[in-house]
């Protein structure tokens, strides 16, 4: 009897390592345990806010090749649909309720990613779908669309600041020894995490993700099989614009204020976290994002004018050793 075992395909798990490496090997650069552990649990909160803004767009490059200069709009456009939940639930947010607190987070975070939905839904139709293919107009009409948005956002909310109220229960740190621990940055840890494992298990382990990457394969044999595949891809562009909503309610409350060009400023630190993971790679956005955060935060302790371009030394090292990022050989 024939054996019919297909060979298992060899992991590449040094992308892995380089997170915990990174952090070990800082710990006696830092010298202070605590000092290091704020450090660290910061950086691991901001590259987890990075990633939920950076996922959808780099779910929609990977997916439908399409590179979207506009994603800002979306980050920014999230924060400011949740202020028009919270500002009027302002009782809920300063309760000492954990639960009132959450409740009125929760509400605005599915607003936020509605509204943003939404809006992809539109942009795609409008904007994207007459350009798909094409790279070098799709940079110009997204950017475009960016700056459009953004003068919107002036126009509906105003040009000055706004600010976005912390839940009274996620304020202030928790004491881990003599490390003070920022509660929203834990917050930001766990959501960031679920949402890295949900964007996994729907890609790999589900009927429409099995589709989606079969669509990227080979759109027209799905087409014969009769799904209708555009739709599937237009799904998906919706679906990374709410990631992005997502990541703009997360990143304002870390803010605690909101400006209309709040996307154009997160944008340049979105595209080096995909650039550094690999295009289209959800896992090496992920790692990515971790990566410059965490290398941002010990540069600003260690050297603070090395913090200034440490994103960007990262970013040119890691594109020496793998020129297609990290995820992609």
């Amino acid at each position: 009897m024939t054996d019919t075992t297909l060979p298992s395909v060899p992991r590449d798990l040094v992308p892995h390592l380089l997170v915990p490496v990174l952090a070990l090997a800082m710990l006696p650069l830092v010298g202070s345990f605590s000092t290091w552990a704020t450090l660290t649990v910061a950086g691991l909160a901001m590259g987890m806010m990075i990633f939920l803004m950076a996922s959808g767009l780099t779910l929609v490059f990977g997916l439908m090749n399409v590179l979207n200069f506009g994603h800002g709009a979306f980050v920014a456009v999230g924060a400011y649909t949740a202020t028009m939940v919270l500002l009027p639930m302002r009782g809920w947010l300063e309760a000492e309720s954990l639960m009132q607190n959450l409740g009125a987070l929760g509400m605005a975070i599915v607003a936020a990613m509605v509204v943003t939905a939404l809006l992809g839904w539109v942009f795609e139709r409008v904007i994207i779908k007459p350009v798909y293919g094409q790279h070098l107009k799709q940079i110009l009409v997204t950017m475009g669309g960016m700056i459009v948005a953004e003068q919107l956002i002036a126009v509906v909310w105003g040009a000055d600041q706004i600010a976005l109220p912390m839940p009274a229960t996620l304020r202030g740190s928790i004491l881990l020894g003599d490390a003070a621990i920022d509660r929203y940055r834990l917050v930001a840890v766990v959501v960031g995490v679920l949402v890295f494992v949900g964007l996994l298990l729907v890609l790999n382990r589900t009927k429409i993700g099995l589709l989606i990457r079969a669509g990227v394969e080979n759109g027209e044999m799905v087409e014969a099989l009769g799904y209708r595949i555009r739709r599937v891809f237009v799904g998906v562009f919706a679906a990374g614009s709410a990631l992005a909503g997502l990541g703009g309610v997360m990143w304002g409350l870390y803010k605690e204020t909101l400006t209309p060009s709040m996307g154009a400023d997160v944008v340049v630190s979105v595209f080096i976290a995909i650039i550094i993971g690999g295009l289209g790679s959800v896992s090496g956005c992920f790692i990515g994002a971790l990566l410059m955060a965490l290398v941002s935060n010990y540069a600003g302790f260690l050297a603070p004018k090395f913090a200034l371009v440490s994103t960007i030394v990262l970013m040119m090292a890691v594109l020496l050793w793998r020129p297609y990022g990290l995820a992609r050989k």
